[in-house]
């Protein structure tokens, strides 16, 4: 048995704040929400990006002729704890593979050092380790690919064996189950979490004439195994799989009612924005000249041109591109949208915006 409920506000896109984007960082915004669940949405996504995602780190080394961590190596300038401390740092990407999908055991990755007169001559005296040296042909993509892991001043040749898992948040050294574990490798605290910092802000928005409805605003800050983008999708995703543990009590289902009326004023009110003519929304001349050279009179046949489209008009660039992105933003719209549920396509939008003024013209009239 169906349950009517009344309708609740919701977004009808996520917004990225590409003004304030920087490297492994990016601001998500999401409006209109019913008052409180911003702060609902807000809070529980914040904490599962923080704790639940997951990253490949470094779990262990063995050393060539190194037994344990508190020792020094005759032509390295760092003890082992320095090198330990070191690896803690390093950031790895997992890349998917068919011939590995779904596995999710340790990883060995080995190299010999082979460092030669020459490469130390060549370093006035010595030569830096990087990760790249000692994991540049594996799997993984090296986030920080030139992240120093010690220093050589003998000619040396060791080899190096690096173990990888995949996991989630910190965990200490004491805590690693290694099933094969050999003589002489050295287990390391890991962190594995991707993500640095979230922080969320919760605003009032207008919807109507009411003003107290949710503007979130997510600001994620990661270390670069994951994007910004990657990180808020998986936790939403981690978040729905623990929601559907509690759909099994389910007695009734709900239906979410929303008025004939109500439908009418959106649709008419989105129309009204789509029916105004492209010299109506102040864009600069050269942005309306090539849009008018396209073809395109009205916002409906500019919202429903796809952005990878509109860069193929003649004298068409990236700056008129982001003039346009952000003032359609500024009236809730956007490139590619999905006009059909009104009735609009790009064969009959001309048409259609068309009735619609002369309708317009018609009622005013009366």
């Amino acid at each position: 048995m169906a349950v009517v409920y009344g309708n609740f506000e919701l977004p009808s896109k996520i917004k990225v704040d590409e003004s304030a984007r920087k490297e492994n960082f990016a601001r998500f915004i999401a409006e209109a929400f019913e008052r409180g669940f911003g702060h609902t949405l807000g809070n529980a996504l914040r904490r599962i990006m923080l704790t639940s995602l997951e990253a490949p780190a470094i779990i262990s080394v063995k050393i060539e002729g190194v037994s344990h961590e508190y020792m020094a190596v005759e032509g390295i300038i760092e003890d082992v704890t320095y090198i330990v401390l070191n690896l803690k740092g390093a950031l790895l990407r997992k890349l998917p593979s068919d011939e590995e999908s779904g596995s999710r055991e340790p990883k060995t990755v080995s190299k010999v050092l082979d460092i030669t007169p020459e490469m130390i001559e060549k370093g006035n005296g010595q030569y830096i380790v990087t990760l790249k040296d000692l994991m540049g042909n594996s799997s993984f993509e090296l986030v920080n690919p030139e992240l120093k892991i010690f220093t050589v001043t003998k000619p040396m040749t060791r080899r190096v064996d690096l173990k990888v898992a995949i996991g989630r948040g910190y965990v200490p050294s004491e805590r690693h189950m290694i099933a094969d574990k050999v003589s002489d490798e050295i287990i390391i605290d890991s962190a594995f979490s991707p993500v640095r910092h979230v922080n969320y802000y919760v605003e009032n928005t207008r919807v109507g004439q009411d003003t107290d409805y949710d503007r979130l605003i997510l600001e994620v800050t990661t270390d670069g195994r994951v994007t910004p983008e990657e990180g808020l999708t998986f936790a939403t995703q981690i978040g729905v799989l623990h929601f559907q543990i509690f759909d099994q009590l389910k007695m009734h289902s709900l239906t979410f009612d929303k008025g004939e009326s109500e439908v009418n004023t959106d649709r008419d009110a989105l129309l009204q924005k789509l029916s105004l003519k492209i010299n109506e929304i102040e864009l600069s001349v050269r942005s309306t000249n090539c849009l008018s050279g396209a073809n395109i009179d009205t916002i409906a046949e500019l919202v429903i041109m796809p952005e990878i489209e509109m860069l193929k008009f003649r004298n068409f660039g990236k700056k008129s591109l982001n003039e346009i992105k952000s003032k359609l933003e500024e009236m809730g719209l956007h490139l590619g949208m999905d006009l059909a549920r009104i009735g609009i396509t790009r064969d009959n939008v001309k048409e259609v915006i068309q009735d619609y003024l002369n309708q317009k013209a018609g009622i005013e009239t009366v």
